[in-house]
Order: C-alpha cells, then structure tokens, then sequence
C-alpha cells in the first residue's frame, strides 16, 4: 500500500479516537452533569465527519481509483499530499480551537477558526480535483461499452 494511502487511513482513525472520545464527555457531561465547552459538538462533529469519514473516503479512493494514465498532466500525488495537509491539518485545528475557544474569543481567534475551515474545505477540494482524471471506465468490457453487467 502506497505511503500516502497509510497516511490518509491511519489519520483517519486517529480522528475516529478522538471523535469518540469527544462523545464520550458528551455523554458523561449530559448524564452527570458536568462542564462542556460551548463548541464541543462542532469539534465532535468535525472530527467524525471530516476528519474519520471524509479521510477514509479520501484514502481509500486514492487507493482503488484506477492508476494515473502515463499521459495524466492532472493527477500528481504532491497534490493529493497537499490536500491531506488541508484536510487533516484544517481538522485538526478546528477541532482543537472548537474545545478550546469560548463565546466571547476575540476576533483575532474566530478568524483562526475560519481559515482552518477554509483549510478543510480546500483540502477535500483539491483531492477531488486532483482526482478527477482518474474517475473514467474500468478494463470491463461491458463498463466500456455502457452496459449493465453480465450479457450487455
């Protein structure tokens, strides 16, 4: 398996720990009381959705999509390397500014806030653009022609 692929799998079960373990004091503070911060579900919702889900998507689509064609100008795994760093790293950074920030964070930290949703939001962008000249028509016979399956 490619270095890369490990590296978008192994970060996306990193973020399934720590969205489960925001879930967890989620459900301890709720049933026995105690302190959350305010963004807490923001944070535990990034970190299951973006950073577990849209990582394994990432990952195992760099893994199963077809092979770059030799002619591919488009595909370039420093691209799909760039783009873990938006992802992951835009992630990982919100997630952190969203347990750590309170309501009445200045300016200056909110900002921070957007830019590493910015960062997610490019990160998935770039992947999938980076990827697009490898979505095409499997060595199927009946994929190529259009058909259906078995007879077509």
């Amino acid at each position: 398996m490619n270095p890369l692929v490990r590296r978008y799998l192994r970060t996306a079960i990193a973020f399934l720990a720590v969205g489960l373990l925001l879930g967890l004091w989620m459900l301890h503070a709720r049933e026995f009381g105690g302190w959350l911060p305010p963004r807490v579900r923001s944070a535990h919702t990034h970190a299951l959705l973006v950073g577990f889900v849209m990582l394994m998507i990432t990952g195992v689509a760099l893994w199963m999509f077809p092979r770059p064609r030799p002619d591919d100008a488009v595909f370039r795994p420093r691209l799909a390397a760039l783009a873990w760093w938006g992802i992951a790293g835009g992630t990982a950074l919100r997630v952190a500014l969203e347990v750590g920030l309170d309501t009445s964070a200045s300016a200056a930290w909110r900002a921070l806030l957007v830019a590493a949703g910015f960062a997610q939001t490019a990160g998935v962008l770039l992947f999938f653009a980076t990827m697009w000249t490898r979505i095409r028509a499997g060595g199927a016979r009946s994929e190529r022609r259009g058909g259906t399956g078995a007879g077509a």
